[in-house]
């Protein structure tokens, strides 16, 4: 403290303390050592960020049936009833044609146990009513046959008395011609007997022969004039007579295809009628067969809409719920709608079924564990209800993958990975950072659109 010796403390002391301090310093060889893992690792995310990436479209879906015919479907009566007896339990397997359950009627109208019998006797009345129409109508068919025979006879001996009527009407006329020419004669040879009688030719007798032969010409004209006027009322007569029996016929004709045709109406309302009762035969027939309500097809009875026995169900109205034997199974996802243009039939996909473990990699598939292999098989048209389009995805296993399970049940829950192209790691994190949809190397061609 005072310097008083010659040996310094303090520097022994710093020389003690700076030696240990050294000594708990690290090397410089580790600094180094550090700065070589860091350039490692710099360059292993480096290299990383540029292996192959494969883009994929994840959906949310669950299994379902490729085809209608193999989808859950509910069973329903084409009839209203009351049920009599069940016949099965839920969960049973029945074949196709079972019977589910028995049913009776409720409708009034079907309750006579004897109306088969009833139907038949009103067909057989129908038909005897309808073989009475027919012969009617053959009857009325040979009348007017008759009457148009008859017709033909009478309208011959009409037209025959109307060319005589016309033939002496021409014959009188001509022998009034002559008598007036003769008429004429007379007149002509008493004029000249008068001239005669005057100059003294002939005697008073001569010209009264004369006078009176005159008179008895100019009663002949007279006579053959009335002959005449009475040919020509009966050829105008015969004329009438033709056409009273042309205008008779008519009428006579009119009222037998009157009468026919109310035949041929009837009768029509008679197959009318016949047909009515031959389809509600057919109908009843129909019916009785409906009150055993059979499977569908093969399958399990899920669940059951009606209960106990008594109650009455409505025609249409679902009975139970009955899941098809032997599916083709097939699973539906919902993608987003920018999604969609992406995909076309065809696509590879990787499923994670609910109750199976599973690690994925989306981007690696070929490094998945637990997942299965799919193919797209139908993309809808039309979104769904929220918003999203719906694939059909069937089971489409590469090389390596295994089988579907085939514990699988419809409705059970998938998540999967529709399988896009390759891209660098970069470039798909600056895709998610800024949010954009996958990209495709080239535009799907038209014909894959349409599938």
């Amino acid at each position: 403290m005072l310097n008083l010796s010659n040996q310094r403390v303090d520097e022994a002391l710093m020389t003690h303390y700076s030696l240990k301090t050294l000594r708990t310093l690290p090397e410089p060889n580790s600094g180094r050592r550090l700065g070589r893992w860091l350039i490692f690792l710099l360059l292993v995310v480096l290299v990383t960020l540029f292996l192959p990436w494969r883009q994929n479209i994840s959906g949310e879906g669950s299994v379902t049936a490729l085809t209608p015919r193999d989808r859950p479907q509910t069973v329903q009566n084409a009839i209203a009833g009351r049920i009599e007896s069940w016949k099965i339990q839920e969960g049973q397997f029945v074949k196709k044609g079972d019977t589910l359950l028995v049913i009776s009627e409720i409708k009034d109208e079907y309750f006579d146990p004897n109306l088969p019998q009833r139907l038949d006797e009103q067909l057989g009345a129908k038909q005897g009513s309808l073989e009475a129409t027919n012969a009617k109508i053959s009857a009325l068919d040979g009348q007017i046959q008759a009457l148009k025979t008859g017709l033909q006879v009478k309208l011959a001996s009409a037209r025959n008395k109307v060319r005589q009527a016309a033939f002496k009407v021409t014959s009188d006329s001509t022998d009034l011609v002559a008598e007036r020419n003769n008429y004429q004669i007379s007149l002509n040879r008493l004029d000249r007997y008068e001239k005669g009688y005057k100059n003294g030719l002939f005697s008073l007798t001569d010209l009264e022969s004369r006078r009176l032969k005159v008179q008895q010409d100019y009663a002949k004209v007279i006579a053959i004039e009335n002959k005449l006027n009475v040919s020509r009322q009966e050829l105008v007569n015969a004329r009438l007579d033709l056409n009273t029996i042309q205008a008779d016929f008519q009428e006579k004709l009119a009222k037998a295809l009157s009468d026919r045709s109310s035949a041929v109406s009837y009768r029509a309302e008679a197959d009318g009628e016949i047909s009515k009762i031959q389809n509600k035969i057919s109908s009843v027939d129909v019916r009785r067969g409906l009150y055993v309500v059979r499977a569908p097809q093969d399958g399990y009875v899920v669940r059951s809409y009606k209960f106990g026995i008594g109650e009455t169900i409505k025609e249409g109205e679902s009975i139970a719920t009955l899941q098809p034997a032997n599916p083709a199974i097939a699973v539906e996802l919902y993608v987003r709608a920018m999604d969609v243009p992406l995909i076309q039939s065809g696509r590879h996909v990787r499923l994670q079924f609910d109750g199976w473990p599973a690690i994925q990699f989306s981007g690696w598939p070929s490094v998945a564990v637990g997942t299965f292999g799919g193919e797209v098989a139908v993309i809808d048209a039309v979104s769904s209800v929220n918003g999203k389009y719906r694939l059909l995805v069937k089971p489409q296993p590469r090389k390596g993958d295994q089988s579907w399970p085939q514990q699988l049940r419809v409705g059970s829950g998938v998540y999967g990975w529709v399988m896009l192209d390759d891209v660098p790691i970069w470039y798909e994190i600056w895709r998610q950072l800024n949010g954009f949809p996958p990209s495709l190397q080239e535009e799907p061609k038209e014909s894959e659109k349409k599938k």
